[in-house]
């Protein structure tokens, strides 16, 4: 099979990805982008070595099952004439991979818990928003408004709803302010008001986070 690259942005660390699995590829490419890196796929061992051995990369993500050559022969290849940082994909990794793809989720929910909607991540851990290259600077309300929209991904959720998720926190929200602070995160994430990307008013019903694809 041909090679399949993205078209990187100069000076961009490039990652190559070795994997027969074209879709599980693409995903993992996907989300590398979100991240600010440039890819580079190979479905066949034998391909990947060659590939990896005649370019400079920044770091191999190798598949440890494969036809032919699996991902230990390339490894033990690659070793003999590069020290290029290697990340084999194990059954764990996949596994989170797959779990995005199989519920038909159109992101991807990290081992960690962050996740990602295309050019937009957000990370549990450190209570951080990202779009593209960019930090996107959230009151502690929005960020506690968008995670339960996104966590919530495809489904309407009411304003009693987002109400009731606040209930006993230090915040002082009410009815119509969750309104304001919507219209204030929508802004933060550049939201066409006449082309909603991520966060969509259901009307007489509430709010839904909805990425692209997802099914409406």
């Amino acid at each position: 099979m041909d090679a399949e690259v993205s078209k990187p942005d100069p000076g961009r660390m490039i990652i190559l990805i070795v994997d027969d699995d074209v879709k599980l590829c693409g995903l993992v490419a996907d989300y590398l982008h979100t991240m600010g890196y440039g890819t580079e796929q190979a479905h066949a061992g034998a391909q990947g070595l060659q590939m990896a051995l005649s370019k400079e990369y920044d770091a191999v993500i190798l598949d440890v099952m494969m036809p032919g050559m699996d991902g230990f022969e390339v490894l033990k290849n690659l070793r003999r004439k590069s020290d290029v940082p290697v990340l084999m994909l194990t059954a764990r990794l996949r596994a989170v991979i797959r779990r995005a793809s199989g519920t038909g989720k159109k992101y991807i929910e990290t081992g960690t818990g962050d996740l990602v909607f295309g050019d937009l991540q957000i990370c549990k851990s450190s209570r951080t928003v990202r779009m593209g290259n960019e930090t996107v600077s959230l009151t502690p309300v929005e960020y506690d408004l968008l995670m339960l929209l996104a966590d919530a991904s495809g489904r309407v959720l009411t304003r009693d709803h987002l109400l009731n998720a606040f209930a006993g926190r230090s915040y002082d929200i009410f009815d119509r302010s969750v309104d304001v602070h919507i219209s204030s995160l929508r802004k933060k994430l550049k939201e066409d008001p006449r082309n909603q990307k991520f966060i969509r008013t259901v009307r007489t019903a509430g709010y839904m986070f909805s990425y692209p694809g997802d099914p409406a």
